[in-house]
């Protein structure tokens, strides 16, 4: 017997994340230049950073030996959402606020529910500390809230909920969230993850950390991944009660969040200016790429985030086809679509090449 066998069972079960194509690898596969790539399977904010947080990110470089104080993080976080800061829960990354919730809140002997069709580390936070993920079937590939409530069982602890969700687009109304959540036993914690909570139209959106207060068992999370366009440094949190916060804190590993992380998040949330420009981007490309897939006769799910998923006939061959010319989109077999692909809004350059490229590989 090997060191590999002595590893947990649930752990040696897990199927890794797979993450969108980088450029690099297509380039390496292809020959085609980097620049000649065009990326869109990621939903990363095709404008980039604010050029406040670049700023930010430039002079931080100056104290790299340093460990980080995450105190002005916090405050800044709390100012924006109207929260105290002992409320807020700073992560390497939102997906790592998921993780926190998991340690917490989860062991063997315990079940976590989430939606088919929703975000892969759901399962993975479930599954790396030993409790069952237990996947509700989707409703019009969204979130059946019903069948979630019906599906709490005795040892269930966590529900998982993405609103606007990933990888569909779709999106639960205010109303019927809440008056989900008031059903939900108080001992169990629901998590409603709002990575794309910035792309939401203003008259449809809400602030769901107003309803703290009321459900002490809710965490909202937010990411700087999204339209603040700092994915790759890795930056997010989760805002909950005081008490649920002090947990997830006491197992958070110490300096989670790094300095540059630091510096361009807290410079990201005084621009607002940039992510009202990233939006109307976003909102112009969407309008474009639906009247398109329409025009091509491809059906797709109205979508509330940066990313739209379409039907095809043969959605792995139009892929294929789509990386010979130099276009990243992302296949969703893993999500358990294999007829589909979710393609990011670009620039208007982007979202042109992307159409082209489409229409090629359908032919």
């Amino acid at each position: 017997m090997n060191v590999v066998e002595q590893a947990l069972p649930y752990v040696r079960a897990i199927a890794p994340y797979q993450p969108g194509k980088p450029i690099t690898e297509l380039a390496r596969e292809t020959g085609i230049p980097v620049e000649k790539i065009v990326k869109l399977a990621s939903n990363e904010n095709p404008l980039g950073m604010s050029p406040k947080a670049r700023q930010a990110v430039e002079q931080a470089i100056a104290s790299l030996e340093r460990y980080p104080d995450d105190f002005d993080l916090k405050q800044a976080v709390a100012r924006h959402t109207g929260k105290a800061m002992d409320q807020v829960v700073l992560g390497n990354g939102s997906n790592d606020v998921l993780d926190l919730v998991a340690r917490v809140f989860l062991s063997a002997g315990r079940s976590a529910l989430y939606s088919q069709h929703a975000f892969a580390v759901y399962p993975l936070a479930t599954v790396s500390v030993g409790a069952e993920a237990i996947a509700v079937p989707a409703k019009n590939f969204g979130h059946d809230l019903d069948a979630m409530l019906a599906a709490i069982r005795p040892d269930t602890r966590v529900i998982w909920i993405a609103n606007p969700n990933n990888p569909t687009g779709t999106f639960l109304a205010y109303p019927e969230l809440k008056a989900f959540l008031a059903k939900v036993p108080a001992h169990v914690m629901v998590v409603l993850d709002e990575a794309y909570n910035e792309y939401i139209p203003p008259e449809e959106r809400l602030d769901t950390s107003t309803w703290l207060g009321e459900f002490p068992n809710l965490l909202v999370t937010r990411t700087f991944s999204k339209i603040y366009g700092l994915a790759g440094l890795r930056i997010g949190y989760g805002l909950t009660n005081s008490a649920v916060a002090d947990l997830m804190n006491r197992v958070r590993q110490p300096f989670n969040c790094n300095n540059l992380a630091l510096a361009g998040a807290i410079a990201a949330l005084d621009d607002q200016a940039f992510v009202a420009e990233s939006y109307r981007v976003n909102h112009e490309g969407m309008v474009k790429i639906q009247a398109a897939l329409t025009r091509l006769g491809l059906d797709y799910i109205p979508s509330h985030g940066n990313f739209l998923t379409f039907r095809l006939p043969d959605a792995a061959e139009v892929n294929r086809r789509l990386l010979q010319q130099g276009v990243i989109v992302r296949p969703l077999v893993g999500y358990g679509m294999p007829d589909w692909l979710r393609v990011t809004i670009g620039t208007e350059p982007e979202n042109a090449r992307f159409l082209e490229a489409l229409e090629q590989a359908l032919k």
